[in-house]
């Protein structure tokens, strides 16, 4: 992603706003999801695997937070570990297929054979339940 001086500057401004909130109060869940998206964007990976992470401790059970920390993995080549946060991420509610098949932060997950083994089974057993509910 190329990303012009102009819009460099505003999310360098918007990075050092978010983490000056934090500072205050660490777990505010729309500043960490507005500071890890940022990051990502700007090619920190690593810090935002390290909010995403954050944000898993803050809500285990949140299919969007687990769907981020499976991108964050995936973007840094940890296969294992993005397989098994999108996983849990479907348990709990994630049913945007066509989205998650078609974003490219998972697209080190998604060349992995058993995950789309595991993808495929998954669709197959949502669509014989008549469940085509979507997030």
């Amino acid at each position: 992603m190329d990303i012009n001086r102009n819009d460099r500057d505003d999310i360098e401004f918007e990075i050092k706003f978010y983490e000056g909130v934090l500072e205050k109060k660490g777990d505010f869940y729309q500043a960490l999801t507005a500071l890890g998206d940022l990051y990502t964007k700007s090619g920190m990976i690593e810090k935002g695997l390290d909010v995403d992470q954050r944000l898993a401790k803050i809500r285990p059970q949140d299919p969007i937070v687990l769907y981020n920390l499976s991108c964050s993995y995936s973007l840094l080549g940890m296969i294992d570990e993005a397989f098994e946060a999108m996983k849990f991420s479907i348990e709990q509610g994630y049913r945007d297929f066509s989205y998650l098949e078609k974003d490219s932060d998972l697209n080190n997950l998604l060349r992995d054979e058993n995950f789309q083994r595991y993808l495929s089974q998954v669709k197959r057993e949502k669509k014989g339940k008549g469940q085509t509910d979507y997030l």
